[in-house]
């Protein structure tokens, strides 16, 4: 299978050992945007500035080619700041992108308590709870 891993840039240091698994697994892994350079948005810019506007609509962009031609979308919803099994907007924007294309949605964690939670079920994820042997 193959799979996009999208999580917080927060998270890109679980992402490693996560791809290692699964492509001892026999998957094959699209990484995050930004993965070499997590801290990259805070380069263009100060949010709202033209330049990092310019930045965040060219991030947003890239969901529907980041998720077109694999199979499934893994979010790695870790504990962030106290938050559990936290994801940013980002995330979730990709989350509904790849709902959008028919893609599987797997969760490594529960999903959050927040705004959007009723939104994030009706997307009808499957959460592994961390066994990533449960992805076929």
């Amino acid at each position: 299978m193959k799979i996009f891993i999208a999580c917080s840039k927060y998270f890109y240091g679980k992402v490693g050992s996560i791809k290692e698994v699964l492509e001892n697994s026999g998957h094959e892994v699209v990484l995050p945007n930004c993965f070499d350079n997590p801290f990259e948005e805070y380069e263009s810019g100060e949010p709202g500035t033209p330049e990092h506007i310019l930045w965040k609509g060219n991030m947003m962009r890239t969901h529907k080619s980041n998720l077109r031609d694999v199979d499934a979308i893994l979010v790695l919803n870790f504990e962030k700041k106290g938050i559990p099994n936290y994801i940013g907007g980002a995330t979730f924007m990709e989350v509904i992108k790849a709902w959008e294309l028919g893609k599987k949605i797997l969760f490594y964690n529960p999903l959050p308590n927040c705004s959007f939670t009723d939104e994030l079920y009706g997307t009808d994820p499957f959460v592994i709870n961390g066994d990533l042997g449960l992805i076929r």
